[in-house]
């Protein structure tokens, strides 16, 4: 048996765990899940029904990780030490990867769903600002840095740049200069052609 479940759909935010495991190295057990017959094992370890989960069969007993952020450095705390930040690099490693976690995937959402805010004060309450805003802040990020880590890639990166990823290829993120050859670069990644490569768009 595999040290690791990965429940999945091809689509779900599950893809982004399966590039996680790619790029660690590692080959999960799949769990295929339908959306409208969830299964038990799935419930069990994740009552809201989320995809990605993954169950970790390690030797001091089961653990399960969800959220596809928490997944990406799981795997690579586990796995692929070698895919983790620096001292020098942690705090970039750390603002970005919460960044997307936060207020990309809130201001990326909410727009997608027909709400921005509309003054000084929503922005506040949202806590992501503005959807301009915040893809500003990854505009410039990547101007002047190849990844995350600067001319590194760790596996902030996945979880990065699966957002930027996603959101060019289905349009609910402008493809802007710095973010389409940031997007370059990971496209020409063994285990994003692996795991992704398929995808449309």
């Amino acid at each position: 048996m595999s040290r690791y479940t990965l429940f999945f759909n091809p689509m779900s935010r599950a893809l982004i765990a399966s590039w996680a495991f790619a790029e660690a190295g590692v080959t999960p057990e799949l769990a295929m899940v339908e959306w409208d017959n969830k299964p038990d094992a799935l419930l069990a370890a994740n009552p809201m029904g989320k995809l990605p989960t993954i169950i970790h069969h390690a030797d001091f007993g089961d653990r399960v990780v969800s959220e596809a952020s928490a997944i990406c450095h799981y795997l690579a705390e586990m796995e692929a030490p070698e895919l983790l930040p620096t001292p020098e690099e942690k705090a970039d490693y750390f603002r970005w990867l919460f960044f997307a976690a936060g207020p990309v995937e809130s201001a990326v959402t909410n727009k997608a769903m027909g709400w921005e805010p509309q003054d000084a004060r929503q922005e506040m309450t949202s806590g992501f600002g503005s959807f301009e805003r915040v893809v500003g802040a990854l505009e410039s990020w990547f101007e002047t840095h190849d990844f995350v880590c600067g001319d590194r890639f760790t596996m902030a990166d996945v979880y990065v740049g699966s957002q930027v990823d996603w959101g060019i290829r289905f349009g609910t993120m402008p493809a802007r200069d710095s973010l389409s050859a940031y997007q370059a670069r990971l496209r020409g990644r063994p285990a994003y052609q692996a795991t992704l490569g398929d995808l449309p768009g």
